[in-house]
């Protein structure tokens, strides 16, 4: 195993990164617009990428050791520290690798934080919706836990929304 086969495996990751950060942007797009009838294809997309990350990460475990042994450092040695150890050109490009995953996370933690925002508050709106139409009405105990009772009164529906 070679530097060369640690630095295609991490263009993999990074390219399956950057994937899934697309993913994510799709999938807020759908959850931003209300258009509920994609969601289950983007969700099941971003499981796809996820998996083959999954997979690109063993191998570039697997890589990682090998070169880390190669440069006498432990097997369990970061990216930074092999970059740091590595022969030129090798450290600069281990350290851009680096940065770009660095970044990538970032941006994917982000991202995945607003879909989260997004589909909770689209799951609150269906649950109040649901309970608009419902005989009673959910209120909240005096120990903070949510339960349903009381009749509902009537109310009017504004047919044209």
């Amino acid at each position: 195993m070679s530097l060369t086969d640690l630095s295609s495996v991490l263009w993999r990751a990074r390219e399956l990164l950057e994937l899934l950060l697309f993913k994510l942007e799709e999938e807020q797009l759908l959850l931003a617009s209300n258009r509920s009838r994609w969601l289950a294809h983007a969700t099941r997309e971003v499981e796809v990428v996820l998996d083959q990350i999954r997979q690109t990460e063993v191998a570039r475990a697997a890589y990682s050791q090998a070169v880390a042994i190669e440069l006498g450092l432990s097997a369990e040695a970061s990216l930074g520290e092999l970059a740091d150890t590595a022969p030129a050109p090798w450290g600069d490009l281990l350290h851009q690798h680096r940065r770009a995953f660095l970044t990538l996370t970032s941006e994917i933690s982000a991202m995945a934080e607003i879909n989260r925002d997004l589909l909770t508050a689209g799951q609150r709106a269906a649950r109040e919706t649901m309970l608009a139409f419902a005989d009673t009405v959910e209120t909240y105990s005096p120990q903070g836990k949510a339960v349903s009772g009381g009749l509902r009164r009537p109310s009017l529906v504004d047919e044209a929304i």
